[in-house]
């Protein structure tokens, strides 16, 4: 049984039955069983299925975004816009995979070359809870105009809005057994893969998690997406704007409640502007208000876990105990539900947690850089490379410094988001493969080449 609690009260409001290993197995024959009919079903139609979808998200607006708001955390505008970009998402596949899957022709002397992209059959989608609209629609929209079927497992503590979207899509005329949910702990998720159905795996999750899933796939020599963890470098140089900076690295820090895989999380700032973007995003820091993400003057709501919160505590302790500077918040909030005061850290190096480890909440590491040479250094000295940011006045300078860093994506003067027109992925511990655009699309088609020789 899978239990959803409000975090920002702790308290429990549903639950949801779990499948044991029969029923999961049954899921995925469900899965099975749909899959020719869906990839027989023309294109134009699978597309039609995911722009009725893109009209129910936003029909359904507003008890979509309290539902992820109360069962992960985040509060009422941030959710709404989850909900708003499943639809976009929905439309732009609906209108580019036409384009995707067309295919190459090649002209030869003797006959004809030809590549088309089909799809594979059953994908398995372990997802994580921190978007829990977005992350499964960014890999459920291109998976299923491609023409696979989807058995999504859901985090364990977002399963109402899981259950919510398979009603939408149940709703949209997807066939049953084309999104099916399989509410399985982690225990089978190696079955799940291992099952003869499954012919690809996506996982959005941490390090730890992928390693396992990856590991799963491997041995069972199936085809997988890895997005993982990241600790985002957000570079500063001494030329860069300052107002436009630390109001971009207020938003890049707290939205999701600092929840965000690609949110920017080690601030590397060269040594003549630190003391000044230091004060700035303090101020913005300490204004931020913590509460119920329903009431409308929040303006950061609770971790989405307990276990979240105790482990963002004891990364921010270690760091001080390491010799970092605590100079705002640094504990946990005395009320109900797992909050976490905005924090910021100074003086952060190499060896601490804050520096090493992913940051998962309202906790921003400031690191300082001689110059723009050490802020490069410094930006790799990570296990992750998921997105990077550089600010500079001089773009071009920018530009530079953005190709040396070892990162899926890195923006110059913007905050990295993750966008359903581009390719949305990370190198080193942070995965492989790529989500969105038509790299996402084509992850899980058989890219095939046929030869037809003139008689």
């Amino acid at each position: 049984m899978f239990v959803s609690i409000n975090p920002a009260t702790g308290q429990p409001f549903a639950s949801h039955p779990s499948h044991d290993a029969p029923a999961a197995r049954d899921v995925l024959n469900a899965c099975a069983r749909a899959f020719p009919g869906w990839r027989d079903t023309p294109l134009a139609a699978r597309l039609e299925a995911l722009t009725r979808l893109a009209g129910l998200f936003e029909a359904r607006l507003a008890p979509l975004s309290r539902l992820a708001a109360r069962e992960m955390g985040k509060i009422l505008p941030e959710a709404e816009a989850e909900v708003l970009r499943c639809a976009r998402a929905c439309r732009f596949y609906a209108r580019q995979a036409p384009r995707y899957l067309a295919g190459e022709t090649f002209p030869s002397e003797t006959g004809r070359r030809m590549v088309v992209l089909e799809p594979l059959g059953v994908i398995l989608a372990v997802m994580p809870w921190n978007f829990p609209y977005w992350q499964i629609m960014r890999a459920a929209a291109p998976i299923l105009a491609a023409g696979n079927v989807l058995a999504v497992k859901p985090a364990p503590n977002v399963m109402s809005v899981a259950e919510a979207l398979r009603e939408l899509f149940a709703e949209a005329g997807f066939p049953e057994g084309t999104f099916r949910l399989l509410r399985v702990e982690e225990g089978l998720v190696a079955e799940a893969i291992a099952h003869p159905a499954v012919r690809g795996v996506t996982l959005t999750g941490s390090a730890r998690a992928g390693a396992a899933v990856g590991a799963a796939a491997g041995a069972a020599i199936k085809k997988a997406v890895m997005e993982l963890g990241g600790s985002d470098p957000f570079i500063v140089l001494a030329d860069a704007v300052l107002e436009d900076c630390c109001t971009a690295a207020e938003t890049a820090r707290m939205r999701a409640c600092g929840q965000a895989c690609i949110a920017a999380k080690r601030f590397i700032v060269e040594a003549p502007l630190q003391a000044a973007f230091i004060d700035r995003l303090a101020k913005r820091l300490a204004a931020h208000v913590p509460g119920d993400p329903l009431d409308p003057g929040t303006t950061v709501g609770p971790l989405a876990r307990e276990d979240l919160l105790d482990n963002l505590d004891r990364q921010v302790r270690e760091s001080v105990a390491a010799g970092a500077r605590l100079l705002l918040g640094g504990k946990k909030l005395p009320r109900p539900g797992y909050f976490y005061a905005p924090t910021l850290l100074a003086n952060v190096k190499p060896g601490m947690p804050a520096f090493d480890e992913e940051l998962f909440g309202p906790v921003a590491a400031v690191v300082e850089a001689a110059d723009a040479e050490d802020a490069v250094r410094l930006a790799n000295a990570s296990p992750y490379g998921l997105g990077a940011s550089v600010w500079t006045a001089d773009t071009e300078r920018g530009l530079a410094i953005a190709r040396r860093i070892e990162a899926g994506m890195v923006s110059v003067n913007a905050v990295p988001r993750s966008d359903f027109r581009l390719p949305f992925g990370g190198v080193k511990r942070s995965g492989y493969g790529r989500e969105l655009s038509r790299f996402g699309l084509t992850e899980f088609c058989n890219i095939k080449t046929l030869v037809v020789e003139d008689a």
